[in-house]
């Protein structure tokens, strides 16, 4: 696992396998993950990326979310309350060199807590497949959005969003399915 763009590209992450079932991690492959950063960059959303403070829900290993930061995003807070996730976490960042960019909040992503002051442009959500989790951390983590937030949900089914959000592009990568919303005004 490396980070495929921007700064850091190149940069081999902890490696971790095919993940780790029992600890529900399950890295995103790099060609999904640069399948991601092509549809945001080329996909007609201008760059969402750049700049952006970016929210890694579910966050595991943090690839997704520091891949945004190689690529320009200001800022990536990181939710993750597993503890093989946040120990990877951890390292990863480290590894990146990237920690005054980055918090780690071990939090239940469906029971986030008061929303911080700064609101979120861009929001990756790679919840464990098949268990609903997706569904009620994004209904719990609206606030915490900023208006028209662009969503980026990775899942084994294509889901269907909760009120509030407008799906705007849907595709399949092998066995993952990566769902485009947009957060209402």
């Amino acid at each position: 696992m490396r980070i495929i763009g921007g700064a850091e590209r190149g940069l081999h992450l902890t490696p971790v396998g095919t993940g780790d079932p029992k600890a529900h991690l399950r890295p995103t492959s790099d060609r999904v993950r640069e399948a991601i950063f092509n549809l945001l960059i080329n996909g007609g959303y201008g760059n969402p990326v750049a700049g952006a403070q970016v929210l890694d829900v579910f966050a595991g290993t943090g690839a997704l979310g520091l891949e945004a930061l190689s690529r320009g995003a200001a800022r990536a807070v990181f939710l993750e309350n597993g503890a093989v996730g946040l120990a990877l976490l951890k390292k990863n960042i480290a590894l990146m060199r990237a920690e005054d960019r980055c918090e780690v909040l071990r939090r239940d992503a469906t029971k986030p807590g008061v929303p911080p002051a700064a609101r979120f442009d861009l929001v990756f959500l790679d919840p464990p497949y098949g268990k609903g989790l997706g569904e009620a951390a994004l209904t719990a983590l609206a606030p915490w959005l900023a208006v028209e937030a662009l969503v980026v949900w990775e899942e084994s089914t294509p889901p269907a969003p909760p009120p509030g959000f407008d799906a705007l592009d849907q595709r399949k990568y092998g066995d993952t399915v990566i769902t485009i919303l947009r957060a209402a005004a």
